[in-house]
């Protein structure tokens, strides 16, 4: 009766499922590796996994479970809580609270930090960092070195933080960083040094951590074998989902918690490692097997349940000349007669048509727009695209834009409690004070750079001597992060303290109050769903939802879009029919990615990725002549390219090879050009007799 639920399992996700499991639950397996191909039901085979480790006896607040977003790992948790519940009859919610353990590198890794805090010489009451933030401190120590005024032009902020980053998630020196992935940058790395030098020590001084930080952390804290052991014996089994995207920091991690490999399951594709640019590197799943003493057993999940016959043969064609891989070619039943087009079309205006007249032909027969996707490799690949869509009047999304904690007005409210929380959060501090009529940079700077020193941060604040015009605001101000800090309301309530005293500035400093203060209204919503402010905070900061006004607006006005998407957004997507534009070398492989042989080589499996979202129809449309922007030693200008070189001759076979538009049917059409041309020759030859 128990198997029961496995029953729908084809032979390999059985496998999978019940490797480890085959002597119950006092024995742990060795290290796993799931190979599970692009729409081979990953999610579903990860989900039954856990569920019976469950149902075989382990304790489910000893499962470690890390995805790549919140919501992933929360809805692996239901998908458990629902088998579990068929099997076991357990009351609804007793599994997934049980799953205590569940969520992103990032979140767990916090949480950990706050647990071991004094162990490692850090203040559990630490506030987090997301990225503009680190931006702009990075900028102030920038700034307070004095590189923003040098002579030539220093990196920006973004840029600074962009190399730190790279440097510390791959663990690479920053000259390598430098060389490799910034060499416009390379003059600077004395300076470069100096500035993350004084970064961290501003960080450490107030008492905060950035995302990179999360993993380094815990990254030195695993390092310790006394501190490995104590967190690896915490878990009996480690799952990790998406492991081609991971980088080395949080390869050592794993290795560090579970150096015999026991109890520890990795899940991913190396076929779809395709975020280099975040230091994810695709050596991880390769070399996992070997990294363990014996060696890590490999199940493949190579069933496709999402494409059709013909889909599949080209996209295993794309993947199968790539220079390192394991052994995979995806099958399925879902035959067709159909292959995928590849397209020719004389230049981006064309492709442009060739796109909206097929969407809207397949709109006819049947498919929504929102069952359409085109998605491309850069972002303003889209953007001839995008005009026709509008003078066609067809409603699109562009996958993107901003999150709920990047808008304007959620950001105050968030550094309202933070700088309660943590009142040497200069860049908290900085925002919230300069709210008040009265203060700007120079004097919030000031005050900060006081309290940064004071024994008692808030009762200096509340000393402090202003101008008659913010004594008010100052003191109700005081007043509010005072009580946010005895924390006497209690959560959420908090965040209703701190709402009620932003919104008289909301209107003060930001248009459109009312959708802003719908915002506000869904965060206090959201709220209410963590048990603390520190948990709230820092699962609010590394995985925020979207933000309500600021979606991109034309979906709102019409039930039906078109999606656009670059291919790293697609990831994990998949459509009925998709459209992928710019299949040509200098797009596909990108020209600032042709350096080295690893880059090309993710930038095949870029193509791949695209590939294989499409369920029915694909088309890969190759334009003869495109505009480049910025990607050229030329500048921007027209430039005439080659169909992409990830689909040599020889893989022509499993493509509807075409043009568009298509020559004017019938013969005698064609013999009205071909006399046509006959009579301009005739012409042409008069004018010279």
């Amino acid at each position: 009766m128990a198997a029961a639920y496995l029953e729908k399992l084809n032979d390999a996700q059985r496998r999978a499922v019940e490797h480890g499991c085959e002597s119950g639950a006092d024995t742990i397996a060795g290290p796993l590796l799931i190979i599970a191909g692009a729409g081979s039901g990953k999610t579903n085979t990860l989900a039954h996994k856990v569920a019976h480790l469950i149902v075989k006896g382990a304790d489910p607040r000893r499962i470690l479970l890390m995805t790549f977003s919140r919501r992933a790992a929360s809805e692996m948790a239901r998908r458990v809580e629902r088998i579990c519940a068929r099997v076991l009859g357990t009351s609804e919610g007793a599994i997934t609270d049980a799953l205590a353990w569940s969520g992103t590198f990032h979140g767990i890794g916090a949480r950990l930090l706050r647990e071991y805090a004094y162990e490692i010489g850090l203040n559990p009451d630490f506030t987090i960092h997301d990225r503009e933030d680190s931006a702009d401190l990075m900028n102030l120590v920038r700034h307070e070195l004095g590189f923003s005024k040098m002579e030539s032009r220093f990196p920006t902020k973004a840029t600074c933080l962009a190399i730190y980053s790279r440097a510390v998630n791959s663990e690479t020196a920053l000259d390598v960083v430098l060389r490799t992935a910034f060499p416009w940058c390379s003059n600077w790395q004395a300076q470069l040094r100096t500035l993350f030098a004084g970064y961290v020590e501003a960080k450490q001084a107030q008492n905060v951590l950035d995302y990179d930080d999360l993993l380094l952390y815990w990254a030195q804290a695993a390092a310790d074998p006394v501190l490995a052991g104590d967190m690896g014996a915490l878990f009996d089994h480690l799952l990790v989902d998406e492991y081609q995207d991971t980088n080395r920091l949080q390869s050592s991690i794993l290795t560090a918690l579970k150096p015999d490999g026991r109890g520890l399951t990795v899940v991913g594709d190396d076929a779809q490692s395709i975020y280099s640019f975040r230091a994810a590197t695709v050596r991880n799943i390769l070399d996992f097997p070997a990294a363990f003493e014996p060696r890590a057993d490999i199940i493949t999940l190579d069933r496709n349940y999402r494409s059709t016959g013909p889909i599949l043969a080209a996209a295993n064609g794309v993947i199968e000349l790539a220079r390192e891989r394991f052994t995979k070619n995806l099958w399925t039943e879902r035959e067709s007669s159909e292959r995928p087009r590849l397209v020719s079309v004389r230049e981006e205006t064309e492709q442009a048509r060739f796109v909206v007249e097929s969407v809207l032909e397949n709109r006819e027969r049947g498919s929504a727009l929102k069952h359409q996707a085109v998605l491309f490799r850069a972002s303003h690949h889209s953007a001839v695209l995008e005009i026709e869509l509008t003078r066609r009047n067809i409603p699109f999304v562009k996958f993107g834009g901003l999150k709920f904690l990047d808008s304007a007005h959620v950001k105050d409210m968030l550094s309202i409690l933070r700088f309660a929380q943590n009142p040497r959060d200069k860049v908290a501090g900085f925002r919230l004070l300069q709210l008040l009529p009265g203060v700007g940079p120079q004097t919030a700077a000031k005050v900060l750079d006081a309290m940064l020193v004071a024994p008692d941060p808030l009762g200096e604040m509340a000393e402090m001597a202003v101008s008659p015009k913010a004594a008010d605001h100052w003191h109700s101000l005081v007043d509010l992060l005072q009580a946010l800090s005895r924390r006497t309301a209690g959560w959420p309530q908090e965040l209703e303290q701190a709402r009620l005293w932003y919104e008289p500035h909301l209107a003060a400093v930001h248009e459109d109050v009312d959708a802003r203060k719908a915002d506000l209204a869904q965060l206090e919503q959201i709220a209410g769903g963590y048990a603390s402010r520190e948990r709230f905070l820092t699962e609010l900061t590394l995985d925020p939802p979207d933000a309500t006004s600021d979606q991109p607006g034309v979906p709102l006005l019409d039930e039906d879009f078109l999606i656009l998407s670059t291919i790293h957004s697609a990831k994990g997507q998949e459509w009925t029919s998709v459209f992928v534009l710019n299949c040509v070398d200098g797009c596909i492989p990108s020209d600032l990615a042709v350096g080295q042989s690893d880059e090309i080589e993710e930038e095949r499996r870029l193509l791949y990725v695209a590939m294989t979202r499409a369920k029915d129809n694909l088309s890969l449309i190759v334009p003869q002549r495109f505009y480049t922007h910025g990607q050229n030693p030329q500048g921007d200008r027209h430039v005439y390219a080659a169909r992409t070189r990830f689909i040599p001759a020889t893989l022509l076979q499993f493509f509807e090879v075409g043009t568009w538009p298509k020559a004017v049917a019938g013969e005698r059409a064609n013999a009205e050009v071909r006399q046509m041309r006959v009579d301009v020759g005739a012409r042409m030859r008069g004018m010279w007799r």
